[in-house]
């Protein structure tokens, strides 16, 4: 007679099965944005001639469209940040802690490729001028910043929230903000390049760097 499979594997593989795409498929949800980057990066317009006046106005209108796609993952991920280092600090109490499942995967989905406002930032039409160069480099790490970095943190977020004293968790937590940081700071020395190139003052790219939130 067989025997039915052990009622935590039923339940393991309904978890795993109710589980978003980004997060089942992850292979495949980070080699269709290695190709994103790459279209980005690459596969654009030859540099144009056009006067320095339209290139300003232009570049503007790009980091306006980018911080915008960017805004729902950066509130996301100072979220989860805040959510953790309250909890590591022993400071949530258990009416706290009831939402923060909800909150968390809300974060995760903000910053994942499923999201809207990531999918437009992949999308974004950059002209193909000087300027424009270095603000594609930019929407690239960006793209790194937000899903990869930022969700990957995020992830680590939700382990601890449920085992505060995972050592794999915590290590991969400190290695997942360095990386944050690391692609935050590029994205915004792309963008000071393109405004060395237009010798002017764009806005700044929403890509923040965060206070570790490792915990003690």
């Amino acid at each position: 007679m067989t025997l039915p499979p052990p009622r935590a594997s039923v339940e393991e593989g309904e978890a795993k099965a109710r589980a978003p795409l980004w997060q089942r498929r992850r292979g495949l949800t980070i080699g269709i944005l290695a190709l994103v980057i790459l279209l980005i990066t690459v596969l654009t317009d030859l540099p144009t001639s056009t006067s320095r006046a339209s290139d300003i106005s232009a570049e503007r209108s790009v980091m306006t469209e980018v911080n915008s796609d960017l805004s729902p993952c950066a509130v996301a991920i100072h979220q989860a940040v805040g959510i953790w280092a309250l909890q590591s600090a022993h400071k949530l109490t258990a009416a706290d802690r009831a939402p923060t499942p909800g909150l968390l995967s809300d974060d995760q989905t903000a910053c994942s490729l499923t999201s809207e406002s990531i999918f437009d930032l992949a999308n974004i039409d950059i002209p193909g001028t000087a300027a424009g160069k270095h603000l594609s480099q930019m929407v690239a790490s960006a793209l790194l910043w937000s899903t990869s970095d930022a969700l990957r943190v995020i992830e680590d977020v939700v382990t601890l929230m449920g085992s505060p004293n995972d050592p794999s968790a915590r290590a991969d937590l400190t290695k997942s903000e360095a990386s944050l940081d690391a692609d935050g700071a590029q994205a915004i020395a792309q963008e000071r390049a393109a405004d060395r190139t237009l010798q002017t003052r764009l806005q700044p790219v929403d890509t923040p760097g965060i206070v570790s939130s490792s915990g003690g």
